[in-house]
Parts: structure tokens; sequence; C-alpha cells
């Protein structure tokens, strides 16, 4: 029993000599490949010594930045640390991310959204939708078509789950004055927010997941349908269509759980399946393919990537009204470095998409910048 007390001591010492050894190899000489964070973040980079600066004290703090940012095996230990806050404690790294009931993931814009926190006021809203109006019967002249698309968020969609502490009492939303604006001024508008809405209890598969914030691959698949048929009955054309014979299901992927990604937990958490289309599109031979240019937030992102360039000849979409795709995937390009009016009148349908929350901003300038291009000389 004696020996056996003095053993075990000598055993952990050991063992975390070894661990120190591994971590300390791990950071000089990188031996093992170790998949960085999800997400965005800047790392520190090597400071370089001089006395000056060691006498200042900012190269110590530069060096214990540096330091904190790689250290052998940083990863795991990042992801140990926030899987134990998120199991045991229900929390989460991300200022912007909110654990709603059973575990439902929400951005705090979304649930402002819903409860009406962020209204703009009505002045706003119908001054900028008066302008919107004035463009559309323009471009129309132009034989181009501009057109409002609405998306839920998630708070909209999954109220339910929206935790107690963040329920409040709903007053007038943005939507609520935009829907009423272009309902009055006549004004081109799909609108998915109240479709998906409509149709949350009546979907084969989820319209939007647990674990990630936009609507769900599938959804996206069913808006790309609607759009292209839209602006097909709306210009009188016959324009190649989307489809799909073969719908596979399993647990969710890609932008189907970019929340839960972002957390950088250590293991995936498990959910409902969702649902992944295998797409088809119909041969373009004695059809129109019209351009399109897509001013939208995020939630365009999902409809972006599965491919419609079999659809539009030239599509493009400007994320924010800011950084244009598909060019920035490879080198930033934004709107700062093109023709900005040449290259909107180059396409034939233009559609601002927004989710609920960035109807404070909506159009991001766009509106406001194209009608003094047209009314303001």
């Amino acid at each position: 029993m004696k020996d056996r007390k003095k053993i075990t001591p000598v055993i952990l010492l050991s063992i975390l000599l070894a661990l120190f050894v591994v971590h300390i190899t791990q950071y000089k000489f990188s031996w093992k490949y170790v998949k960085p964070l999800d997400g965005y973040y800047i790392n520190a980079e090597k400071n370089k010594f001089s006395w000056k600066c060691w006498f200042s004290g900012s190269y110590q703090e530069v060096e214990d930045k540096y330091l904190n940012d790689h250290f052998g095996f940083r990863s795991y230990f990042v992801k140990i640390n926030r899987q134990l806050r998120f199991s045991l404690f229900n929390k989460v790294n991300a200022a912007w991310v909110i654990v709603g009931k059973e575990n439902y993931l929400y951005e705090f814009n979304y649930i402002k959204a819903y409860y009406g926190i962020d209204f703009i006021g009505h002045d706003s809203i119908e001054k900028r939708m008066y302008k919107f109006r004035l463009l559309q019967d323009t471009l129309n002249s132009f034989g181009k078509k501009l057109i409002v698309v609405l998306a839920p968020g998630k708070a909209a969609f999954y109220p339910e789950y929206i935790p107690d502490e963040e329920h409040r009492e709903k007053s007038v939303t943005n939507l609520e004055i935009y829907r009423q604006n272009i309902e009055n001024l006549n004004i081109n508008c799909i609108d998915f927010h109240k479709y998906f809405i409509d149709k949350k209890s009546k979907s084969l598969y989820p319209l939007y997941p647990q674990y990630g914030i936009h609507w769900s691959i599938y959804a996206s698949c069913l808006v790309a349908d609607s759009i292209v048929r839209y602006i097909e009955k709306t210009n009188n054309m016959s324009i190649p269509h989307i489809y799909w014979d073969k719908i596979n299901t399993h647990q969710p992927i890609h932008r189907d759980r970019d929340i839960a990604d972002v957390m950088n937990l250590l293991f995936s958490p498990r959910t409902f399946n969702m649902a992944y289309p295998e797409l088809k599109f119909e041969s373009d031979s004695g059809k129109t393919k019209p351009s399109l240019l897509v001013i939208a937030d995020s939630f365009y992102g999902t409809i972006f990537d599965l491919g419609l360039d079999n659809i539009f000849h030239n599509h493009r979409w400007w994320y924010y009204n800011s950084e244009i795709y598909p060019e920035s995937y490879t080198q930033l390009l934004t709107i700062n470095d093109i023709n900005y009016y040449e290259e909107v009148m180059s396409h034939d349908v233009i559609i601002i998409l927004s989710t609920d929350a960035n109807l404070p901003n909506f159009g991001w300038g766009f509106i406001e910048t194209f009608y003094n291009n047209f009314y303001s000389k």
C-alpha cells in the first residue's frame, strides 16, 4: 500500500510532463496537423525583438498574444472549453448567439425584428418604398424588372423556442409596414416570410435547422424554383427550370449547421435530419436565360451556391450591396471597383432580398443611390 502511494504521484507527474513535452514540441515543430477553428479570426503575428520594445513592455504584450494564439493544440483546448460551457451551462462563446429552448440557436437581431425592437418608423419606410416604386417604373421602361423578396428570420419561424428571458410584448414591426407599402404601391414582391410560416406544419422536410441561422438548403431550393417561375411569369418568357427527382436526408451539413460550426464544439450536436435534393436543370435549348442581379444579405448564399448559372446567363450576388460574388470567392471585388450604374443596367432582373432582421437598412443604400442617379440631376 505504501509503495502504491509513492508510485501514484510519480505516475501523475510523468503524465503531466509528457503532456507538457507534447504541447511544447507541437508548438515548436507542428508535427501533427491541427484543423483550425471555424469562423473568422485574426491571430497575432510573431513580434520582432528590440531592446526598445523590451524596456517599454510592448514586446512582452505582443509576445503574450502570439503565444496565446499559437500554443500547441490550441484548437483542441478551445473546443474542449467551449464544449464544457455548452453542455454543462448552456453557454456559448459568441456574443451574438442566443441559446433557446431545446438548444435552438438564434442571433439576437432576428429576435429584435420579431418583437419590433428595431422598428425605424412609418415615415422612413414610406419614403424608401416610394423611391423603390419610382425605380421599379423607371427600370420597367428599360425592359427590366425590380423585385422585392422577403425572407423570414429564424425567430419569426421558430418563436416557440425563444428563451423566456428574451420574451417581451410585440410592437409594430418593420415587416408589417413594409408589407403595407408594398401592397399600397403595387410593388413587385415575393413574400417567402408569409409563405414559409404558413407552410411550416405542412412541409415534408424541415425549412429551418436547429443549429443554423439561415433557411435550410431544402428551403433554398424551393425559393430558387419560385423565383425562377416568378421571373418567367412576370417577364412572359420561357426559362430553364430547376427540379429534383431524389431527396437525401441526413444530419445537417454546410449552412444547415453554420452556427454550430462557428461555436467550435468538440462534438457535433445531434439533431433532426435535414433534406438535400439532388438538383437538376432543364436544358436551355429554346429557352431564354435572363441576367440576374441580387442585392441581398447572407440568406441568398444558400441559393447562390445551388449553381443557377444553368438558368441565368449572368448571375451576380451583391452581398449587402458591397462585396460582389462569385468574384469575391477568390479575390475581393466590391461595388467601388466597378461602374455601378452600367453594371446594374446590364441585368434583366434586379432583386433585393432581405430577412426581417435587415429591413431597417433594406437595400443597403442601393435604392437611394439609384434613385439619386435617375431623379437628382
